[in-house]
């Protein structure tokens, strides 16, 4: 099972490390090991959540996000999206970006830090997003109950997550962006940037969400009504085609995995210009990254973790909100990517932990209600 799920990773691993060898010797073979940790340390969180809507899907589907997305993800967002950060920014064409990458990496670390800002509020935006939607919905399992459960009743009021984003978004446009952070430790007025590009990241998550989510309800309707006709179909001995449905909505929710990866390698990218500006190696050691978030995602699928450890789930949507924080934080101020990773493998280890004791006190439970069923039985009898 571990072989079969994680056999792509390792090769790439393998793969990966001898270009590196070859491209620029031992010392590139070191950071592109470091940038792989690194990514996996900050995409830990990503695998959770992938892991939580990827459950839903079919098994073609799963092939088609282990295939189709990992190319998305390897080649589009660590490899062509910092490239059109440079194009869009310094307002030239993808080949003389790619140019400037290969040739002139000094300057295209400046072109990539400069915009800084415009990413950090797309991504941090569409990120909190996602974490507010999760815990302003009421839910029969509760991790931080005290917290979750005021918050499940404050959800009832309509667009709540719009408002409380926008008005985050607001505050951060008109502090950290006004002294935004810049190459070579300079600052900048980029208040304008980053409430277009958070709008941006919010009217992104609001379509994509909002169809996966449109579609997905309309699968659920489809499966009750294609159950009660396949009944009807058994006792009348028809025969019925397969439903077009499910294709569009798993479609829709396979839209949405990629904008939710896109939006969590922002940080990924952006940290690996603390480790090295070649695009090349930045592009093998986040790609290498990347296939373990993506194999990690399909194991805790098939292996039912999400189901056995309930509160992973909890934890990686906390992560989610910490990450999003910080995003929106680094738009004026550096943080150190060790933190950033730290945070949410710790969030995500004490939700595991949580999930564990959980399961302990219900088997404790089961087993005192099972035992004193057998007093009651031998009582009975004698």
């Amino acid at each position: 099972m571990l072989l079969k799920t994680f056999g792509w990773s390792f090769a790439v691993t393998a793969l990966g490390l001898v270009a590196a060898v070859f491209y620029g010797g031992w010392e590139a073979f070191g950071i592109v090991a470091i940038l792989t940790i690194l990514e996996i340390s900050l995409s830990f969180d990503n695998a959770v959540v992938n892991a939580g809507i990827l459950k839903k899907m079919s098994a073609f589907w799963q092939k088609i996000f282990l295939t189709v997305g990992v190319l998305i993800a390897v080649f589009g967002m660590r490899l062509v999206f910092p490239v059109v950060i440079v194009a869009i920014s310094a307002k030239i064409g993808p080949i003389d970006a790619v140019d400037l990458a290969l040739n002139n990496k000094d300057q295209y670390q400046q072109l990539v830090t400069d915009a800084h800002p415009a990413i950090a509020a797309f991504g941090g935006m569409f990120l909190l997003m996602i974490f507010l939607d999760f815990i302003f919905e009421d839910r029969d399992i509760k991790w931080l109950g005290w917290l979750e459960r005021p918050l499940a009743k404050l959800g009832k009021v309509d667009m709540l997550s719009v408002c409380i984003a926008l008005v985050v978004l607001l505050i951060t446009a008109f502090t950290f962006a006004t002294h935004a952070h810049q190459h070579g430790g300079a600052h900048a007025d980029k208040a304008q940037t980053v409430l277009i590009s958070g709008i941006a990241g919010l009217i992104t998550y609001m379509v994509v969400g909002g169809l996966s989510g449109y579609f997905e309800d309309k699968l659920e309707e489809e499966e009750e009504r294609e159950h009660e006709e396949e009944e009807e179909a058994q006792r009348t001995g028809k025969q019925r085609s397969a439903v077009t449905l499910a294709g569009k909505a798993a479609f829709f929710m396979f839209l949405y995995l990629e904008v939710l990866d896109a939006s969590f390698s922002f940080d990924g990218v952006i940290g690996a210009f603390a480790i090295t500006n070649d695009i090349v190696l930045m592009a093998l050691g986040l790609g290498i990254g990347a296939m373990y978030v993506r194999s990690l995602t399909v194991y805790l699928v098939r292996q039912g973790t999400l189901d056995d450890y309930v509160y992973l789930e909890h934890g990686a949507h906390y992560a989610i909100g910490a990450l999003a924080v910080i995003l929106m934080v680094t738009i004026q101020y550096q943080i150190n990517e060790v933190i950033t990773g730290l945070v949410g493998v710790v969030l995500i280890a004490w939700s595991f932990w949580s999930s564990v004791r959980r399961n302990k006190a219900l088997a404790a439970a089961e087993g005192k209600a099972a035992g004193s069923d057998e007093k009651t039985e031998v009582s009975s009898g004698v």
